[in-house]
């Protein structure tokens, strides 16, 4: 005999949660994993009326279910935020343009406008040509790095108050192994929380957090959403992925293992007698960092001067004391792309919320002019400049 829904007690159930093990029918596994998000939304206090959402995202499972909760759970629960769709282009030929091509899909069965925004335009360099210099190892440290302050850039560029991100809760748990295996305390100490900043301005958080990754997926599958599957070229050599397969064999014997390891991870306390780096702004770049350069510029100098693993097998110390050692000694590095100051995207955002605020940019409503230029550009909702930004976005003025 059919086993019936253990929370509706009347449909037949068709599926068992990896979450929590109970039978339950479709409408049901719908019903709980939405309001579970919604929940984790409301408890962590992570939006507020009226501001301006992003959504990172890549066509994959987790930012496609995303974006079609924030999208459900907004309207349902009247939350009043602006939602954008925002992309980053790594440039990993027959990867990233395929499925960039579901983002654009997404963006005309939600009604969301899109930006994308592409590695060769901010830094002068496509993860392809980045994998031909240094090689497949370590190359996922580049594309993190750069990926993470894309997103920012994108974001200033739409004059966002929020980032919002697909990681879901076997992402958090693999991130607090892979931290705890590096004795990398500063990460091991924010790993978990739920809201962090990139650029020291911008929000960012995981409404996913506690969601499996399972979950997600059977939430695509039932609702039969619109997503790309297909694994990154570049990405079987990764130390996550070392950190995913060992936590699959603890899932496999202990099923509560990921929240487990989340909550480990909360409870976690830095011991007031470690120093932790001061945060404060890259000197080149202005983007948030520790040290006088922040990562992706270390990394972007290192690749220029044709010195690939500078910011990779050098420590950040070393690394910059070699480059001020060699820019004293060696004519300057022409770059192809100069990266915009991050104080000079803050500014042109603050002018464009100014504008929209008086009610003076009204032609787009829904979109913002470039942060570049202050044209329109990059205006989201156009068909025509989903890929390129403006010229002006990188600093190679005429």
């Amino acid at each position: 005999m059919p086993r019936k829904c253990e929370i509706c007690h009347d449909a037949r159930a068709i599926l068992r949660r990896p979450k929590t093990g109970q039978r339950i029918c479709n409408e049901c596994f719908f019903y709980v994993f939405e309001t579970e998000v919604h929940n984790t939304i409301v408890e962590s206090k992570l939006f507020k009326r009226g501001d301006r959402v992003g959504i990172g995202a890549s066509g994959g499972k987790d930012s496609t279910v995303l974006a079609h909760i924030m999208k459900t759970l907004n309207e349902r629960h009247a939350y009043g935020l602006e939602l954008f769709l925002l992309s980053v282009d790594e440039g990993i030929a027959g990867y990233r343009d395929d499925s960039l091509e579901t983002v654009k899909r997404n963006k005309t069965q939600y009604a969301l406008p899109l930006l994308i925004v592409s590695y060769e335009q901010l830094y002068g360099w496509s993860m392809d040509a980045i994998v031909e210099t240094v090689g497949r190892k370590n190359n996922c440290t580049f594309c993190g790095v750069f990926r993470r302050q894309a997103l920012d850039r994108g974001a200033l560029m739409l004059d966002l108050d929020h980032i919002v991100t697909g990681h879901n809760a076997d992402d958090v748990a693999e991130t607090i192994l892979m931290n705890l295996f590096r004795g990398d305390i500063p990460r091991l100490g924010r790993c978990t929380e739920i809201v962090t900043t990139g650029d020291g301005f911008i929000p960012r958080s995981k409404p996913f957090k506690y969601a499996y990754e399972k979950e997600i997926v059977m939430y695509a599958y039932l609702k039969r959403l619109d997503y790309f599957s297909t694994e990154c070229t570049y990405s079987p050599n990764a130390y996550r992925g070392y950190a995913r397969e060992f936590l699959k064999d603890l899932e496999s014997v202990r099923s509560t293992a990921i929240l487990d390891i989340i909550h480990s991870g909360e409870a976690m306390r830095v011991a007031s007698s470690v120093q932790l780096p001061t945060p404060a702004q890259c000197e080149r770049c202005g983007y948030l960092s520790s040290n006088a350069l922040c990562k992706a510029c270390v990394l972007l100098e290192g690749l220029e001067r044709g010195l690939p693993k500078l910011g990779i097998d050098r420590s950040a110390r070393q690394a910059q004391q070699i480059i001020a050692a060699d820019s004293a000694n060696a004519d300057p590095v022409v770059r192809a792309v100069e990266p915009v100051h991050f104080e000079r995207l803050r500014q042109k955002a603050l002018a464009m919320r100014e504008r929209r605020l008086n009610g003076s940019d009204t032609a787009h409503p829904q979109s913002s002019a470039c942060a570049g230029c202050a044209d329109s550009c990059c205006n989201p909702d156009s068909n025509d400049n989903d890929k390129d930004v403006c010229a002006c976005m990188s600093d190679t003025t005429a």
